[in-house]
């Protein structure tokens, strides 16, 4: 056997028959490409992540069963749940083979179980001692690890695991198990800092074992994780083919033959190539601003295909942040089912309602201008003994709740999905408003720092041309909430280019000075957790974002 093809699929978790079908419509079409074996991802049937959906047994077991069940003109890997095999232990991560004519079987279970950041495998699943091995497929054996097996073996883990599965693996070969390859079955969320990082691991393993590691990774959004594809195989000598990103379809490599790889495309309409490297040089990555683009539109479009969602209404301010929610909003799910509301108080720019019309046309969308004025005067007038006695910023903060009425109004009115337009470093300083502006089932900027936010634009607008939805002025005129006179961010908040690097620093590398700044703002970041705690979702795209991998206390002190 040489041929393989890994299976870069968008499962939804929960969607057992769907999930099935979408398995066996891939492995059919890699059979005809000329595939003599398929791999797909870990946990494709049931979906990755299950969550608690695993303390179900009969979850777990219809999983299972439907794993054994599925139809494949040639022998395929699955990811799925297994049940427990005693009383009150925990089901396993596994892999089951299937094959037209042949006998289903179990052939691998996963070792080392994650729990760390945005990963609690141990709440779920029972560790296996060993990594797996199936020794009937075509007259040759395949080395099996999930996921995180392979990462133990270059020392991307911050887990101390008892056993390193590929050299394991490497054991048994010189131990006179000859195998023809070795696989992985992999759910390995994306984030920006691992560019780079599967290349090196499959040409570790691969050099470790003398023979080919593929590794097939899942590829869509499911909540608030996001799976880049990018499915891998690495050779001994080096050499590296990588599938694309942000996309469904099949991987057909030939073990002899690296240079003969082929990359089919299941999603409609979409022209990607896959890279071959050799083993001085590394898989070419797009830029920051545009692969972030690619991770929250197709973040937010899966969370709206997988959750039922057909149309999304949002604030248009004239501001960068709207302006880069709308573009990503109709790219995600068409123009066509995206509102956005101008809600201008007195103390709006005449340019920020010109910016927003300017990028509502630009993109085709509907555009609704709602001023909040007489709305505000009225409130402020029934209020107006407490606002005249209470914290001035609860002035300013009435104008966001009443334009997150008016948004989740027209939401509830046409059966949408309201989206959050801020950004994690106002997310991280409490410039932010509950029940304002962070109303919303769905946040897509919410783990990208405000200078991120930039990137994003520039790269909108690289794709968009000759038009550009986001303007000129939206780009380089000074953030502002436009809440009180010619007011702009910087009035409450460092420059985001001084902000910015304080917060990652701490956030996602645990990294701080004693300087009177950063003491300032990593005290405001604190003070503001139950802010955060009352996020939507946001989708994760770097090492450390608010939500699972960010679990500090509400009620403490520091």
């Amino acid at each position: 056997m040489t041929v393989i093809a890994l299976l870069q699929l968008d499962p939804t978790v929960g969607d057992i028959a769907g999930n099935v079908a979408m398995v066996e419509a891939a492995a059919a079409k890699a059979a005809v490409a000329g595939a003599e074996m398929a791999v797909a991802s870990e946990l494709v049937i049931s979906g990755y992540p299950p969550r608690d959906m695993l303390m179900d047994e009969r979850f777990v077991s219809a999983c299972e069963a439907a794993a054994m069940a599925v139809n494949s003109p040639i022998p395929l890997l699955i990811g799925t749940p297994l049940s427990a095999e005693k009383d009150r232990q925990k089901p396993f991560n596994g892999a089951v083979r299937v094959a037209d004519s042949r006998t289903p079987k179990v052939v691998g279970r996963k070792q080392l179980l994650p729990t760390y950041d945005v990963f609690d495998e141990g709440r779920y699943f029972q560790a296996d001692d060993a990594p797996g091995i199936d020794r009937s497929l075509q007259g040759v054996s395949i080395g099996i690890t999930i996921c995180e097996d392979a990462w133990q073996h270059i020392g991307e883990v911050p887990s101390d695991y008892p056993a390193d599965p590929i050299e394991q693996l490497a054991t048994w070969q010189h131990q006179g198990e000859p195998m023809a390859a070795s696989v992985n079955l992999s759910s390995s969320p994306y984030h920006l800092a691992k560019e780079g990082v599967r290349a090196r691991l499959v040409r570790k393993a691969a050099s470790t074992l003398g023979h080919p590691f593929l590794l097939c990774n899942q590829v869509g959004g499911n909540d608030d994780l996001l799976f880049d594809g990018r499915s891998i195989v690495g050779w001994p000598e080096g050499t590296v083919v990588q599938g694309p990103a942000w996309c469904s379809g099949i991987l057909l490599v030939d073990l002899e033959k690296p240079e003969a790889a082929r990359w089919i495309s299941l999603d409609e309409g979409e022209e990607t190539e896959l890279q071959i490297v050799g083993p001085e040089s590394e898989p070419i990555m797009p830029s920051k601003g545009q692969d972030l683009l690619s991770a929250v539109t197709l973040g937010l479009a899966d969370y709206c295909r997988k959750s039922g969602i057909g149309k999304i209404v949002l604030g248009m301010s004239g501001g960068i942040d709207s302006a880069v929610c709308a573009a990503i909003a109709c790219q995600a799910i068409g123009p066509g089912n995206v509102l956005g509301l101008a809600m201008p108080s007195r103390h709006s720019s005449d340019h920020s309602i010109e910016d927003a019309k300017a990028t509502a046309e630009a993109l085709g969308m509907e555009l609704q201008v709602l001023p909040i004025n007489e709305i505000h005067a009225s409130v402020d007038q029934t209020l107006h003994d407490e606002l005249e006695n209470g914290h001035s910023v609860a002035k300013e903060n009435l104008q966001a709740r009443i334009r997150g009425t008016l948004v989740m109004g027209a939401a509830n009115a046409r059966g949408a999905m309201a989206i959050a337009t801020g950004n994690k470093s106002e997310l991280a300083m409490g410039y932010c408003t509950l029940y304002g502006d962070m109303n919303g089932g769905y946040a897509p900027l919410g783990d990208l720092y405000k200078t991120e936010v930039y990137e994003v634009a520039h790269a909108i607008n690289e794709n968009s041309k000759p038009g550009n939805p986001i303007t000129e002025s939206t780009m380089t005129k000074p953030p502002s909430a436009e809440l009180a006179p010619d007011q702009k961010d910087e009035d409450n908040l460092p420059p985001y280019t001084v902000l910015d690097p304080i917060l990652e620093d701490w956030i996602e590398l645990g990294i701080r000075n004693d300087s009177p700044l950063t003491t300032s703002v990593l005290s405001r970041l604190h003070a503001n957790e139950h802010k955060r705690w009352q996020l939507c979702p946001a989708p994760r795209v770097s090492n450390r974002a608010f939500g699972q991998g960010w679990r500090q206390p509400l009620a403490s002190r520091r």
